[in-house]
């Protein structure tokens, strides 16, 4: 190499070794590894964005739904041709595999319109449908099964949320079958009959119907029939309403319809009938056309009614025309309190109502008055004329109460615990309204054996008489004890004991009243009489009419004097001896406590949520009011320490 070469390469390389050393030390120096430094603003960003991710968009549980199917069917010669239409979403982005229909022979496709090719996996047609919702129509077709009388074929229903089918038969008033599945209509037109039907999704649906040979019709047979006809004619106020419950029996040929005469100023309300197919109402006759011609009963309720302004009319008694024989019952009913005369004619025969047909009596509402059979006769046509006189409206009891046994505890800072048990004999009453004095509330009610809430309302509490499932036809027995505040006894003074007023009648009311033996009672007052006052017939014919009602009636009857005693009439109560008014005026009537107010007693102490000084010793009165009709009952004395 010459010297010259090798100094300009010298100098060349002194240079790049310089200029890269001088622009290292222009260059800023990197931090240590690990430190960075954030605004604050941008470090609680950072923070929110770790503490709540983005939430990805959740997918649905289901590819794809089809919602509806509507197939439409036609029999043409010996295969079945008709359109599956589908309607549907899907659910997921991109292309999804959607299956269609399985079973038959799909020639032709489109969706929304548009062509649309399928697959075909494991005999399913399956289609790749874009996101969205789509429609789709299938033409499609399926073999026919023709056997000795009878054609069948097996539709698969689609797994859609719904499938409705419309299937086109050949032949007038073709009766098809189709299970599983509901037909929902039948008619005929222009030779066909259509039949619509709801199909379960997702299951083979077997249809079929009975073929005709339409080569050689048969020659039509003269038409015999039988009629029954149950009639029910009910007479209200203003109006006649007659039900007819008529059974068609063919004996012969097969007719498509029957015919009634209809009686003149009478309007059609109502037909009914498991093998009617259509009515038509032509003045003064009623066709009834079948859809069934070839069954052998046949079974319709007819209902007419007409306006009256008069208290007499002619019962319309319905009759079918060619009918070959003709029976039927007549049940006769007044709404309201009235009373019906009715004369029969033309082989109308009176029987007793119980023997009237059951299923006419179960259409009655209310009580019969009259019943008739007939057989009509060709020369002979029933009839019957009614008439009629209505009365007016009184009201009825409700509920009454046959007696009532009342229990007073008083204590001496003037509290008093009542029990009231009532033998009660109810029809419909539901409450029993208990107006309480005032300072006075209930605390326990049973009815029947059975404890019970009152509810209180605006203008009183309420005892529930009935429940779900309780209509009793007897007596029984409701009770409830209540409690009043009362004013504390002093030395001496007066005092007055208020029962409640109850909505209901009380034939006789018996009232024991048990006062602490320390006070010395005289000058009984009030609304009440002594016990021994009621006469003793009224007393034993009183118990002998409720001695099977109830064990807890109170007796009550006279006793023998122990002993002369002027001015004394000792009575008994339950087998213990009461004092006179005398008596209780002269302030001697010491005695046991009775049975009731021992039974009080105990339920004070172990049943009834009360704290009360209920008196184990004391003096028992007993007082008796007949006939009680919502009105307080009260009982006023004074008194002095002893």
């Amino acid at each position: 190499m010459k010297p010259g070469i090798l100094l300009f390469s010298f100098l060349a390389c002194l240079l790049v070794s310089q200029f890269s050393a001088a622009q290292d030390a222009t260059e800023m120096p990197l931090p240590a590894p690990g430190n960075v430094t954030l605004t604050l603003a941008e470090y609680n960003r950072l923070v929110e964005l770790a503490a709540n991710p983005p939430k990805k968009p959740e997918l649905a549980p289901l590819p794809y739904s089809i919602k509806h199917a509507d197939v439409k069917l036609r029999v043409e010669k010996d295969v079945i041709r008709g359109t599956v239409e589908l309607e549907g979403e899907v659910f997921r982005k991109g292309f999804t595999r959607v299956p269609l229909t399985s079973g038959m022979t799909v020639l032709d496709a489109h969706l929304n319109g548009k062509g649309v090719p399928l697959l075909q996996e494991n005999g399913t047609h399956t289609a790749l449908l874009p996101n969205g919702e789509f429609s789709i129509a299938l033409d499609a077709g399926l073999p026919l099964r023709i056997e000795a009388g009878r054609a069948s074929f097996s539709l698969p229903a689609p797994a859609a949320g719904s499938v409705q089918v419309a299937l086109v038969i050949p032949g007038d008033h073709t009766f098809a079958n189709v299970s599983p599945g509901l037909i929902t209509s039948r008619k005929s037109e222009s030779g066909h009959t259509v039949i619509a039907a709801t199909l379960l999704p997702g299951q083979p649906a077997n249809f079929w119907w009975a073929t005709r040979d339409v080569s050689a019709p048969a020659t039509p047979r003269e038409t015999r029939f039988l009629s029954d006809a149950k009639t029910l004619i009910s007479v209200s106020e203003a109006e006649i309403r007659v039900a007819v419950l008529a059974d068609i029996t063919v004996v012969q040929g097969e007719p498509a319809q029957f015919q009634l005469e209809l009686p003149a100023g009478y309007e059609i309300t109502g037909v009914t009938g498991a093998t009617l197919d259509s009515t038509d109402t032509q003045p003064a006759v009623l066709t009834l056309k079948v859809n069934a011609p070839g069954q052998r009963s046949h079974q319709f309720l007819i209902s007419l009614e007409r306006s009256i302004n008069d208290s007499k009319a002619e019962a319309p008694l319905l009759g079918f025309k060619g009918a070959q024989r003709e029976t039927g019952e007549v049940l006769l009913e007044g709404a309201g309190t009235m009373e019906i005369t009715a004369k029969e004619t033309g082989g109308l025969k009176r029987m007793d109502v119980k023997e009237a047909n059951p299923y006419l009596r179960s259409m009655a509402h209310f009580p019969a008055q009259a019943a008739f059979r007939y057989h009509r006769q060709p020369k002979e046509e029933p009839g019957l004329a009614l008439q009629w006189v209505r009365f007016p409206d009184s009201s009825v009891l409700a509920a009454v109460a046959e007696s009532a046994q009342v229990t007073t505890l008083v204590t001496s800072e003037g509290k008093s615990l009542t029990e009231i048990r009532l033998i009660v004999k109810n029809q419909a009453q539901p409450f029993l309204k208990v107006t309480l004095p005032a300072g006075a509330s209930i605390l326990s009610a049973e009815v029947a054996g059975e404890r019970v809430k009152p509810v209180q309302g605006p203008d009183g509490s309420r005892v529930p008489l009935l429940r779900p499932g309780f209509r009793p036809a007897d007596c029984y027995t409701v009770s409830f004890v209540f409690m009043h505040s009362g004013a504390p006894f002093a030395r001496k003074g007066g005092a007055e004991l208020s029962l409640p007023s109850m909505d209901i009648p009380i034939n006789l009311l018996n009232w024991e009243i048990f006062l602490p033996e320390q006070y010395k009672v005289k000058g009984f007052g009030g609304d009440v009489i002594a016990a021994n006052r009621v006469p003793q017939p009224f007393r034993e014919e009183e118990y002998a009419s409720r001695q099977g009602e109830s064990s807890e009636v109170v007796r009550v009857e006279a006793a023998p004097a122990a002993g002369p005693v002027p001015g004394r009439s000792d009575m008994a109560v339950n087998g213990r001896n009461y004092p006179s008014m005398q008596q209780m005026a002269a302030g001697v009537a010491q005695q046991n406590a009775s049975a009731n107010v021992l039974n009080l007693q105990k339920r004070v102490s172990g049943v009834l949520p009360v704290a009360i000084d209920v008196p184990r010793a004391g003096t028992s009165f007993a007082f008796v009011r007949p006939l009680v009709l919502d009105e307080a009952t009260k009982v006023t004395f004074s008194y002095r320490s002893r």
